[in-house]
């Protein structure tokens, strides 16, 4: 089974692409209002996936790269690109896909920093996962190893961002028509509720159906709710999540130990061992360089108050 970004890499769709894409995906799925469950026949495909890049793209310095000196010849982070048309798609009616691409590093980053775009992938319908080797279906069962009570302020921040550019942003193209329509831009607003919803789902449940209350965002799409409506029950959700955050058994902060054993993990299934690459300090190890640290904290505070007394 190939990845979908692979077929459009076959077709020469995706622009300039890194050499080592088409067969580096580990994970790929649809996002936006497909996997949300408020499409309509004219709504692009969001494509986002994770792959891992060549091992001496990982690690410069197995290509003896100093860090800080030397500068850094091949690196991956991402790649994305918008609005790439597949004419031939769909019995020949076409279709338009945006397409992001993270290196597995950077995935795991945002994923501890509990992303909400990043979060979802995760979470999308089975039948919204276009590909899944068994490095993305590890990572996809153990998902709930990222999680944790930062996810909070990290949906509340992006729902309020939404909330910003209904009452700010100058809609252009689709979105005029749809601001003209209803009085407001009803797409940011159906993220404002989805976003809202699915932090509840997360301190709650730990778990989260994205298609949960795709009838109430398909209500807002359809301009079935006032501004004021809105704002309202933005004002009510945000203070009920504020108790439900107090109480979710989530944890305070991200397992960082763990969520980069098993990206560790991950690395040495695709690669083999990767031990010349990534030390692994031992736990006495760790615990004295805390303990080093610890001290020369204290010494710098006993000068700095030496110092002030002089």
């Amino acid at each position: 089974m190939s990845s979908h970004i692979q077929s459009l890499q076959h077709k020469k769709l995706l622009p300039s692409p890194p050499d080592f894409l088409s067969s580096a995906v580990q994970y790929e799925v649809i996002m936006g209002s497909v996997a949300y469950g408020v499409s309509n026949d004219s709504s692009d495909m969001d494509i986002y996936a994770f792959a891992i890049p060549p091992k001496t793209m990982m690690f410069p310095h197995l290509r003896g790269e100093i860090p800080g000196f030397d500068n850094y010849s091949v690196q991956f982070e991402q790649y994305q690109q918008h609005h790439i048309r597949d004419a031939a798609a769909l019995g020949g009616k076409g279709r338009v896909y945006d397409v992001t691409v993270f290196a597995i590093a950077k995935y795991f980053r945002l994923l501890a920093d509990n992303n909400p775009n990043i979060i979802d992938s995760l979470y999308v319908p089975e039948n919204c996962v276009l590909y899944a080797s068994p490095i993305g279906k590890l990572v996809r069962e153990r998902r709930q190893l990222f999680l944790h009570k930062g996810c909070w302020a990290k949906f509340k921040g992006y729902a309020y961002g939404q909330m910003h550019k209904i009452r700010t942003k100058q809609p252009e193209g689709k979105r005029k028509e749809l601001t003209e329509q209803f009085g407001y831009d009803v797409k940011f607003a159906y993220h404002v509720v989805r976003l809202l919803g699915e932090v509840e789902q997360l301190l709650m449940h730990q778990d989260m159906d994205l298609q949960r209350d795709a009838e109430q965002m398909k209500a807002i799409r359809r301009g079935e709710w006032t501004l004021p409506q809105l704002e309202d029950y933005f004002a009510r959700k945000e203070a009920d999540l504020e108790r439900v955050y107090l109480a979710s058994r989530l944890p305070d902060a991200p397992d960082t130990d763990a969520i980069r054993q098993l990206l560790t993990d991950c690395l040495e299934q695709h690669f083999g061992s990767i031990s010349e690459a990534v030390s692994r300090p031992h736990t006495a190890e760790r615990a004295l360089d805390e303990i080093q640290q610890v001290l020369q904290s204290y010494r710098n505070a006993i000068i700095s108050s030496a110092s002030a007394k002089s």
